[in-house]
């Protein structure tokens, strides 16, 4: 099926269902750091959460998946959807009239765009490595952002990666098992960094080995060698 292409020049909307969006918090691990994919919108200097519209003619979810597998190259993403932000107060039409400026499209004052919308958040979570970012049609960048270093953003968006992130937190070992923030293969220290940079804390090396080996979502491989035997760490996967 074609990409999600938004058209955002239709005055009426047309084939987009109106005053419905989406944002998507995209997480990804890199570094030793939690990271969020950010837009930087074109002649603004407006940075914002990568989001969109969905068409007439599919699903939700189906939208979420195409518009970020346009921006990051990755068609298997875990996706959960966490909430939906309806509060009045997020309606900011200047905000989206700027960026319809910028990119050289004067909207009238009834253009479908710069109405209000309620938006479904989701948040996604990816390997850094895997991903080939690219910009959408009105946005310079797409780049990854340490979760500790956000720029301003736009309208409530910084509320929406709180709640993400909260969200991400509240039971992480089911999600971490079906998420791609890891390669199939890695050790625990790999694990406890990732766990660290989520929860926002340090972990004790025993008890968080202990405490992941008990809850059986491990599967363990043959030690990863590098020339001293004696402190070759082994290796792990998720069980499926």
């Amino acid at each position: 099926m074609a990409k999600q292409k938004v058209s955002p020049v239709s005055v009426d909307g047309a084939g987009f269902l109106t005053h419905v969006a989406y944002d998507s918090v995209v997480f990804g691990f890199s570094e030793g750091q939690l990271k969020i994919l950010l837009m930087e919108y074109h002649n603004t200097g407006l940075i914002a959460l990568p989001g969109g519209f969905i068409r007439t003619d599919e699903d939700l979810d189906e939208a979420v998946r195409l518009g970020l597998e346009d921006r990051t190259g990755i068609t298997n993403i875990y996706l959960e959807q966490f909430h939906t932000f309806g509060n009045k107060s997020r309606h900011k039409p200047e905000i989206l009239q700027k960026i319809l400026e910028a990119n050289g499209i004067h909207a009238p004052k009834e253009h479908w765009m710069l109405q209000r919308f309620i938006s479904v958040a989701y948040y996604a979570l990816v390997d850094i490595s895997t991903v080939s970012l690219q910009p959408d049609a009105l946005s310079d960048s797409c780049t990854w952002y340490e979760i500790n270093r956000l720029p301003k953003l736009i309208l409530d968006h910084a509320t929406v990666i709180e709640k993400a992130l909260k969200t991400l937190r509240f039971n992480l070992d089911n999600k971490i098992k079906d998420s791609n923030l890891l390669p199939e293969k890695f050790t625990m220290k790999d694990l406890q960094k990732v766990y660290e940079a989520i929860l926002g804390e340090e972990l004790r090396r025993t008890s968080f080995q202990r405490k992941m080996l008990a809850g059986r979502i491990l599967k363990r491989h043959d030690k990863l060698y590098s020339g001293e035997a004696h402190k070759a760490p082994f290796i792990y996967s998720f069980h499926k």
